[in-house]
């Protein structure tokens, strides 16, 4: 066990909630206030069940025209174009409307779906553990408290191998948006980096300097590469041969280790 104390646990050992309405600094309270405004007049309460915040903002630690604004609707039904637009649409308005958030993204997911047994260990833990009630009844009441076990570090990030071919491809094409593929690299990898040693470690964190330092503790010779992929996905600027670092050879090692360790989360029909 690593002598460092872990963070992020309740008493019990269960992994705690990690953000709250009570922890919006005052820059982001207007923004978080017409968020719910606006997803409330949008979708009704014929199509919504629950919206939750996640992400710095409800951690308190957004940064004022840098951190972005990151929102889960769980719908009464499986989204479908329409719901997408007009998720699409409220995005583009909050965006437009405050300079605190850099972007907005709302993400849509049916909220039986997340209570559903295949679920239990990936969505079900994002919405009781990573997710802050913004409208509606919270699902997090039918969910069970979540430990930092194998079992939930497979079903969350045991899918790196997956992903690699894509942003391999995406790498390769001349027009892919280099900041979107630089934030969503820098940060899985992090974060698949943090929840293989999780269970060693024994604990939760969602800071990515916190979990890259974490894991460089147990693999030292991957320590600077996490530290990269850190930066990469806190500035989300990079440039390719950065970007090839991380894809073709922090991204194959870890997939591997994480593989030997804990499996290959299960595939989604």
């Amino acid at each position: 066990m690593d002598p460092t104390t872990p963070r992020g646990l309740r008493e019990d050992g269960t992994i705690d909630r990690e953000g709250a309405l009570d922890r919006v600094s005052p820059a982001f309270r207007a923004v978080v206030d017409a968020a719910r405004e606006l997803i409330v007049s949008v979708f009704g309460s014929t199509r919504l069940h629950s919206a939750y915040l996640y992400g710095s903002v409800p951690r308190g630690t957004a940064v004022p025209g840098h951190s972005d604004l990151d929102v889960l609707l769980a719908l009464r039904h499986a989204p479908d174009a329409a719901d997408r637009a007009d998720a699409d649409h409220v995005a583009t308005v909050l965006d437009r409307d405050f300079a605190q958030i850099d972007g907005a993204a709302l993400n849509l997911a049916e909220a039986a779906e997340l209570l559903s047994e295949r679920e239990r260990h990936d969505g079900g833990f994002f919405v009781a553990c990573l997710c802050t009630p913004l409208v509606g009844d919270d699902l997090a009441e039918h969910l069970p408290r979540y430990r930092p076990t194998s079992l939930l570090a497979r079903e969350t990030n045991g899918d790196l191998g997956r992903l690699l071919p894509q942003w391999q491809a995406r790498l390769a094409r001349p027009d892919t948006d280099r900041e979107a593929l630089a934030r969503s690299v820098g940060r899985r990898l992090v974060r698949t980096g943090f929840t293989l040693v999780m269970p060693r470690w024994g604990g939760w964190t969602s800071d990515l300097d916190e979990a890259a330092a974490i894991t460089g503790r147990y693999y030292p010779a991957r320590a600077d590469q996490l530290r990269l992929a850190a930066a990469t996905g806190l500035d989300s600027t990079a440039h390719d041969d950065t970007l090839r670092v991380l894809i073709e050879d922090l991204g194959p090692w870890l997939a591997a280790e994480y593989r030997a360790w804990h499996g290959e989360k299960t595939a989604r029909g």
